[in-house]
């Protein structure tokens, strides 16, 4: 079974945490792309984690975890969070971390050019999380970056940083004006944090096939949403990899392979961490109200995030996105509070009802068209059988099922790993 875990809308939507429960019926889980500019955030029985580049199944011994050659990793950051996992008693080896050699390392310059072209940017600024992700990935299509596997030949590596160091220095002094950046510090990061990384370093993609022609499950686990892939989201408020599940066995390292089924991560309400259109967006007194009670501050970066009710519009773009084959809805217990609940089920542009998800240049001029549904004000908590669910929690689940077109297989209804319920 190859399995894909993925964002339906702007991330955020509770991947972690469905990761988390879900591989338990897993062997393999993969992060297929991106790099440390979101987090995971899982609760279990060991306490809580904020995962920003290691896969979520690395929370169960049994489970061997990949970092696949779509990923990019800045490898200081990468071991802090090992080194903060294994003070929380979680076991990190070479036999159940497994990194792929042809993964991009992100490097402090890159760091640095995103900060830079940020404030450049200043009110115009696109929200990155500053942590380097555009540029490195801007230097692998230039074919400019360095890759995991040549940490294990560090004699070769090194000799390639002086000239790659002097083409950086182009940008960052002869066109940013800042300080620059010295040979010997990029070889004292590689010195510091790749030595230590290098044991784990392999063709992830030769151990993926052979695991799957072991019969092995595997899970591949996405980083944001649909609206934040490079190709399909609101660009350039996006991402600069792809978070489709389509791309997962090709930035795992097994294009060769198909997938069984899609997973798509939803929220019960709407959530934006950074820049962009958000047209659902809720602002004053609803926002705050709803930030405070689902907790909605970056995993990463510790943002507040923008907040509005569900977006149907949005979201069954996603789901067409995505193939999503079945829908996991986290954080209903959220809305336990409200008497009536809003949704958002259309958008005017121009003085025209749309329902499709429009052409990003035209989101800033839509403006949402909600409905009201009743909610069942009481704790849903406690909850884990459908029957214990009360009628109104599930004709809203149905609403969003029938109105998205997707079946809505699991529940959330709190942030522990056994807070859910199963709907079939």
């Amino acid at each position: 079974m190859l399995t894909s875990i993925c964002g339906i809308n702007w991330g955020d939507e509770g991947k972690g945490r469905m990761v988390d429960l879900l591989s338990e019926k897993f062997d393999v889980v993969c992060r297929y792309q991106g790099g440390n500019n979101a987090g995971h955030t899982v609760i279990n029985e060991r306490g809580k984690f904020v995962l920003n580049l290691l896969p979520s199944g690395i929370l169960r011994e049994d489970v061997v975890n990949v970092m696949g050659p779509g990923m990019v990793i800045d490898i200081k950051h990468l071991c802090g969070e090992i080194a903060k996992l294994r003070e929380g008693g979680i076991k990190i080896t070479p036999e159940n971390l497994k990194i792929s050699d042809r993964a991009v390392i992100t490097m402090p310059y890159h760091v640095l050019l995103d900060c830079l072209e940020e404030d450049r940017l200043a009110g115009k600024k696109f929200g990155s999380t500053r942590r380097g992700i555009s540029p490195v990935y801007a230097d692998k299509f230039y074919k400019k970056a360095f890759r995991m596997g040549e940490l294990l030949n560090t004699e070769r590596l090194y000799k390639r940083v002086a000239d790659i160091v002097e083409w950086k220095n182009l940008t960052v002094v002869g066109g940013y004006k800042s300080e620059p950046i010295k040979t010997e510090d990029m070889i004292a990061y590689f010195e510091e944090f790749g030595k230590v990384l290098a044991p784990y370093v392999c063709d992830t993609g030769l151990y993926l096939t052979e695991a799957h022609a072991q019969g092995k499950n595997i899970m591949f686990e996405a980083q944001l949403g649909a609206m934040r892939d490079i190709d399909f989201g609101i660009h350039p408020y996006t991402s600069a990899s792809s978070t489709i599940a389509a791309y997962a066995p090709i930035g795992a390292g097994v294009p060769q392979l198909q997938l069984t089924n899609s997973i798509g991560i939803m929220k019960a309400y709407s959530t934006c961490v950074g820049e962009g259109p958000f047209t659902a967006e809720y602002f004053g007194e609803k926002a705050e109200k709803l930030r405070q009670l689902g907790g909605e501050y970056g995993a990463a970066t510790g943002r507040p995030r923008r907040v509005g009710p569900f977006d149907i519009v949005a979201s069954r773009y996603g789901i067409r996105c995505q193939g999503a084959t079945e829908i996991a809805l986290t954080k209903m217990d959220i809305l336990s509070g409200y008497e009536e609940i809003e949704v958002c089920v259309a958008y005017e542009l121009n003085g025209e009802i749309i329902h499709e998800f429009p052409f990003v240049d035209v989101l800033d001029d839509c403006k949402p068209v909600f409905k009201t549904v009743k909610g069942w004000n009481c704790d849903i908590s406690h909850c884990r059988k459908v029957e214990d669910l009360p009628k109104e929690a599930l004709d809203y689940i149905k609403y969003l099922e029938e109105a998205c077109g997707c079946k809505i297989k699991y529940v959330s209804v709190g942030a522990e790993r056994e807070a859910y319920v199963e709907m079939y």
